[in-house]
């Protein structure tokens, strides 16, 4: 199986999507949450006591292997898991850091990337499948308010604030529309499909994405 990116409008299902192909392929699934847990206790302990804790092999070791790789060199891991309304302007080391976590990730065929600009990262990976997910603003404001107890404008706010911080961070550091579907292999619109059954397109659409070109 291909590497698989999944970055999503907020409420269109990207999470979900993203574990349950991670579950289908028996793969791993990373996100800006799991690199934030990795990276944090970078800061707080001393390398060798996280190396010791988490196996090389490991997506905890692979993080942190990268992580370390690139402190060494000068980088910053703090952006690396801010959120990205958070990322420090102007930190030249930002990206530098983040690629090297994304490349060492891609080493391995079985996984799942959700945002962080992983797909445009990986864009010239040969195998890599980049996915989209969308879903009408009224369908996004209704599952906000049930998930997370919200009423409906405080729900549309926080759709707006996150979506508006995505499509900033992707044209700050990668100079690109982060909406344009022409970035993306597959673009899914969750209105009318299961977490499950957009799941399993991605994963046959990588299957195919694999194979060798005649």
């Amino acid at each position: 199986m291909p590497v698989v990116t999944v970055r999503g409008q907020y409420g269109s299902g990207a999470v979900e999507i993203g574990q349950a192909v991670a579950k289908l392929i028996g793969g791993d699934y990373v996100d800006r949450e799991i690199i934030a847990h990795v990276a944090e206790r970078l800061d707080l302990e001393h390398e060798h006591v996280v190396a010791k804790e988490e196996p090389p092999g490991s997506i905890w070791g692979r993080i942190a292997h990268a992580l370390e790789r690139s402190m060494a060199y000068g980088g910053s891991i703090s952006g690396v898991y801010a959120p990205a309304w958070q990322v420090p302007l102007g930190d030249t080391h930002y990206v530098e850091t983040l690629t090297a976590v994304i490349l060492e990730l891609a080493q391995d065929p079985n996984i799942v990337i959700r945002g962080r600009g992983a797909h445009f990262i990986l864009k010239g990976h040969p195998t890599a499948l980049h996915v989209l997910t969308v879903a009408p603003l009224e369908l996004r404001i209704r599952r906000v308010t049930e998930v997370l107890k919200l009423d409906r404008e405080t729900a549309r706010k926080e759709i707006e604030r996150f979506d508006s911080s995505r499509r900033t961070f992707i044209r700050r550091y990668f100079n690109a529309d982060a909406d344009d579907p022409a970035n993306y292999d597959l673009v899914i619109n969750t209105e009318h499909m299961s977490h499950e059954a957009a799941a399993q397109i991605i994963v046959q659409a990588a299957a195919l994405r694999s194979r060798p070109q005649p």
